[in-house]
Order: C-alpha cells, then structure tokens, then sequence
C-alpha cells in the first residue's frame, strides 16, 4: 500500500511547483480477492462494460469520442400523439428512426472514432448498430469521469452529434475490457493516455466494508506522501520529536521567573504523553522506558531517540528509519494547542435543566 501510495503521489506531482492534484489519482474498490491483490495503474479504470456482449474487446491506438447525448430518437418538449392507422405508417416510423441512429452511428464512423464513451443511455437498436459497425462503446460513464477521461486523453466533450469532428477526439494507447474475481466483474481500462496525468488505484478486499477502510487508509498514505512533496523536511518518530520538544519547553521554563513557568512545564509534561502511550502499547514499563530514553536524548544530544516498538534493538529512530512529515508534525502540536485554548475559553457550561 505503501509503494502506490508513493507511485500514485509521484506519477501525478508537479516537481517544479511542490504540488499534487488529487483529481488526477482515481481509487475504486472492488470486492473479491485480498487487498494484496489492490493494483496501481498507469491510466483510468471506468466500473463498466462495453455495452454488447459481441463488441471488441481490446482497441490499440484508441481514437476516443466523448458524447454527453444519448443515442436515442429526439424527443418533443411538448405531450404530443401519434396515430398508426396502417402498416405503411409503421414502416414509415420505423425507417425514420433507424434513419436517425444509422445517421449517428455514421458521423461516429466518419469522425474517424474507434471507441465511443457515452454518459447518457443506449438504445437497443443504436446499440446493435454499433456493434455492427465494429465500433466498440460503453454507456452511462459518471460525469467526473467523462471529465477526468477528457483530461487524460485529450478530447473534446461534445454534446451534440451535429458537433462531432476529427479534432474533438482524444488519443489512448490501449481500450480493453478486463474480468477478475468468481463473480466475473468487469471493468474498462484506458491506457498510455495522451495526457497521462491520471492514474488509478484498483482496491480488492473481501467485502465492501474491508476495501472501504483501505479507502480510507490509502487516502491517509496519500496526503503524508503529498505533505512531504510540499515540504520534504522529515524529523523523527516513535516519539523521539514530542520527547525533544518536551527536554526544549522544560529548558524554555526554567528561564521564567514566576508562576508562569508551571503553565510551560505542563505543556512540556502534556508532550510526553505520545512517548508514554507509545511505550507502553510495545509493552515496556512507560515511565521508566521513557525517563531512560529522555536521558539518552539529553546526553547524547540526539533529537532522534524515541521508543523502540518495534523491537529493533536501537532506540535510534534515525537507524530504524521511522520518520513523520515536519510540516504534519507542525501542524498537529498547532491544532491541538489550539483545541485547548478554545476550551479554556469557556467559563461555564448551562445545562438545559438550570436554564429552564
């Protein structure tokens, strides 16, 4: 998770500015297999099928049309009848509207398009056309990723079939329908996309609730990898930076003459509760374990002893290679400084009994 969660951040990044757009990085969860099997993909995966079981199922050097109409007769705005008296009348209503699909599914052709993806509904017959014409399409594509899939491969979204021109198509190496799991599930994968900024990661668990939660989590792993694009200074963890910040404000205190300097050094004793927690979850005695480590930071010098949890055998967090983002770290002693004040601020608290 933790190697496309890097990969993802870094396909999309752009170095010169420090920045991450997260529009770019697509996550779909499906069930069936474990998470091992959770996938990253150079491209976009749409959770769809083309649209007749006949079609193609792999299209090299894809010219896609994006449409944003349906493939369906026009319909009046206003409630309106119609008579059949005769089956000349029939056949009249049924070639008008075999007229009308034949003439959509020709300027797709014409365009030069080999892959239509359509927002909105197929008719039956519109569909079998296309399918005779070995034009491979996928209905009902969401609005935020017929934007996205505009983006990748370069296309124009074009909402009338009157607008469609050579220009407007977008460019992908591969279009292929791929199926995995018992259940036979598919999806469209488009790759090698003009534009490739976009990626996608494909999360496999065995429910929904398990791949929801590695959602969540991948989006977490994320944001640290985006925090160090923004800022890459790093400093240590398993508690070694609240350890540190807690020996400073202590040093700080003592410079302080009067009883302010008891607030500081709670604030020094309110850091060390991270080492603390940490140590004893790892199943050492935590205030020992913490009071050896503190010595071991004021003797050495080295803002990098934190608690072993891992059982390595160093207390050195530098040597084990656990580090926090500085930037999240910052963030994280503001908020929480921040929380407390607001709370300070209240001086008393009405229970809706005494106020009546």
């Amino acid at each position: 998770m933790a190697d496309i969660a890097v990969k993802a951040v870094l396909s999309v990044a752009d170095l010169d500015r420090r920045d991450v757009n997260f529009d770019h990085i697509k996550v779909i969860a499906k069930t069936g297999g474990s998470l091992e099997d959770t996938t990253f993909v150079t491209g976009i995966i749409i959770d769809k099928d083309f649209s007749h079981p006949q079609m193609e199922k792999e299209v090299e050097d894809a010219k896609v049309l994006i449409l944003t109409c349906p493939f369906e007769p026009p319909k009046p705005k206003t409630k309106h009848g119609l008579e059949i008296k005769s089956a000349e009348d029939y056949e009249k209503l049924y070639q008008m509207e075999q007229n009308y699909f034949t003439d959509m599914v020709k300027r797709c052709k014409d365009s030069g398009a080999n892959v239509v993806l359509c927002q909105w509904g197929f008719d039956d017959e519109a569909n079998h056309l296309l399918m005779q014409h070995k034009l491979p399409a996928v209905r009902w594509v969401g609005g935020v990723e017929i934007e996205l899939l505009a983006l990748a491969t370069g296309a124009r979204i074009v909402p009338r079939f009157e607008e469609i021109t050579p220009e407007k198509l977008g460019k992908a190496g591969k279009v292929r329908e791929i199926s995995f799991g018992t259940s036979n599930d598919k999806v469209i994968l488009i790759e090698e996309c003009a534009n490739s900024k976009a990626v996608t990661i494909l999360i496999r668990g065995g429910s929904m609730t398990i791949c929801d939660e590695a959602k969540r989590c991948l989006h977490d792993a994320v944001c640290v990898v985006r925090n160090m694009i923004k800022n890459s200074n790093v400093v240590g963890g398993g508690g070694a930076t609240e350890l540190a910040c807690s020996i400073a404000v202590q040093n700080e205190a003592a410079k302080i003459p009067g009883v302010e300097q008891y607030a500081v050094r709670a604030f020094a004793d309110a850091l060390e509760e991270i080492p603390l927690a940490l140590s004893e979850n790892s199943g050492y005695n935590p205030i020992e374990y913490v009071s050896k480590i503190k010595q071991e930071q004021i003797t050495e010098g080295n803002p990098f002893i934190g608690v072993d949890a891992l059982g390595k055998g160093t207390t050195n967090m530098y040597a084990q290679g656990v580090f926090e983002s500085a930037a999240s770290k910052r963030n994280q002693l503001e908020l929480a400084t921040q929380v407390v004040k607001m709370i300070l601020k209240i001086d008393d608290v009405i229970s809706p009994a005494e106020y009546d």
